[in-house]
């Protein structure tokens, strides 16, 4: 396949077919390779998802390797030979590790990341990185040190983030699956906003690090983005499993046939509880439509058999946001930007946000810290009450449509001003608190037919096998959502 139809032909396929493709000969290495370099040089400059690539020739080298491989009866996993790009939160080795900041511009970081190399060994073509917000604080993609990144259906609107560079890069075909990260939305945010799929597995699935410290922060997790419910498994299952220095992970014994098992329709949707949280009684601003394009998303459950009804939250969600939430997060958080702030002229380089984290961080005291987590455990005996009732929780992915690119964050939501940068994205805290599985599905488009929404389902604790299955069956419901696809892909 060498035309351009051809090469378009590549590209429009999703990781597991394309994997199919290249094992069954159909297609070289190469062939995808260039196939890929060509979309990538029509595509991102526009939208400014991929930085720091690799040049076209060693990844044509890497690829004829690769080639020569499966001639000699060798393929090193279902990624062999598929051009992928690492999120630039991630440690990966060959490329900057610059977490979108300039005092990191010119980091190299000696090792890969725990999910990394299990995604190295799988057999892909490492060809870039995807771009992220500033330290990834944000759930917008923009940064001093590359710009600011697209939203694939609308250049003109954020991606979203930290996961931006990927989702764009994965919705305009420019990446055929994604790695990506989550801490307060950074998987579901921009998935919500690129009509794909975002799993934030449940904490411990991945393990996460090299890390200085392995023990207290457990809130930040490496999971899959994917077009399709089965190379969300599949990426899922590579990423996935324990690893004795991240002593928080655990092995999934579901990982490894995960993908191969999911339901060809609905059916197993009948029966299914699913209880809608809405805007938790009003607590969260949403902006119009969003709601509804959830609830639009919620029947698509129904009409297939499942019980959606009201769930009420039952627990004070402003006291967790302002007691449990931005204490805990600033106590992660803070440390991280010291160490940059070590270096000379960093203060003067970082975006006000990460400086507000740092300094927050700095004025807390360990009675609060240890008050935040006695608000995160009644926060988990709530959801584990809720799980007595109902299979899934379910409320928005996000609470606004994508804003101007140019905007830093949403001031105000339908009239209701946010508080902090970040206030906007408060509806997905409560997964990461408790350390849940939630996961971003298409949910429908804005009236202006551009910007895609998602719906955020949250599972029990460690359902993630159970969660993807029930996904996949819902995805068969939305044939004509997940059909569409942006004007420049």
């Amino acid at each position: 396949m060498t035309s351009d139809a051809g090469s378009s032909a590549l590209t429009d396929l999703d990781a597991t077919q394309l994997s199919r493709v290249i094992h069954g000969r159909e297609a070289s290495c190469e062939d995808v390779m260039r196939a890929y370099l060509a979309r990538w040089d029509r595509i991102n400059p526009t939208l400014n998802a991929l930085v720091n690539r690799r040049p076209a020739e060693a990844l044509l080298a890497e690829a004829r390797a690769r080639d020569a491989e499966l001639a000699a009866g060798r393929s090193r996993g279902w990624l062999h030979g598929i051009p992928l790009a690492i999120k630039d939160t991630s440690a990966a080795q060959g490329f900057p590790w610059t977490l979108g900041c300039r005092p990191l511009a010119d980091q190299m970081p000696a090792d890969d990341a725990f999910t990394v190399a299990r995604i190295r060994a799988a057999g892909p073509v490492l060809s870039a990185r995807t771009n992220v917000p500033e330290f990834g604080l944000g759930s917008h993609t923009f940064n001093d040190l590359f710009g600011a990144t697209g939203n694939a259906w609308d250049p003109a609107v954020t991606a979203g983030g930290s996961s931006g560079g990927a989702c764009s890069a994965l919705a305009s075909r420019m990446l055929p699956v994604a790695d990506g990260s989550d801490f307060m939305g950074s998987l579901r945010n921009p998935a919500a906003w690129h009509n794909v799929f975002g799993l934030r597995p449940s904490i411990g699935l991945l393990p996460v690090g090299p890390a200085p410290e392995v023990w207290a922060n457990q809130f930040a997790t490496e999971g899959p983005l994917a077009r399709t419910v089965q190379d969300l498994a599949h990426l899922l299952a590579t990423q996935a499993g324990r690893d004795a220095r991240a002593p928080a992970s655990y092995d999934d014994p579901a990982m490894p046939t995960l993908a191969d098992s999911l339901p060809s329709d609905a059916t197993s949707l009948k029966g299914l509880r699913i209880g809608w949280w809405g805007n938790l009684q009003g607590h969260l601003a949403t902006e119009d439509g969003v709601l509804q394009a959830c609830e639009a998303a919620l029947a698509r459950f129904a009409a297939a058999g499942a019980r959606v009804e009201p769930l009420t939250a039952g627990f004070d969600a402003e006291a967790l946001w302002t007691e449990c939430w931005l204490v805990l997060r600033q106590a992660g958080v803070s440390p991280r930007i010291g160490a940059v702030l070590a270096k000379p002229g960093a203060r003067e380089q970082l975006k006000p946000e990460a400086l507000w984290e740092y300094d927050q961080g700095r004025l807390l005291t360990y009675a609060r810290y240890e008050a935040a987590n006695r608000w995160r455990t009644r926060l988990l005996h709530r959801m584990l009450d809720h799980f007595r009732t109902v299979d899934l929780i379910a409320l928005p992915a996000v609470q606004v449509w994508p804003f101007p690119i140019a905007q830093r964050w949403p001031q105000q939501i339908a009239g209701r001003t946010m508080d902090t940068y970040h206030r906007w994205m408060e509806c997905t805290t409560y997964a990461t608190l408790v350390g849940l599985p939630a996961i971003s599905v298409p949910a429908g488009f804005h009236a202006n037919g551009r910007w895609p929404m998602g719906l955020q389902l949250i599972g029990a604790p460690r359902s993630d096998a159970q969660l993807l299955t029930w996904v996949a069956a819902y995805a068969h419901t939305i044939d004509d959502w997940l059909g569409r696809r942006p004007a420049l892909a």
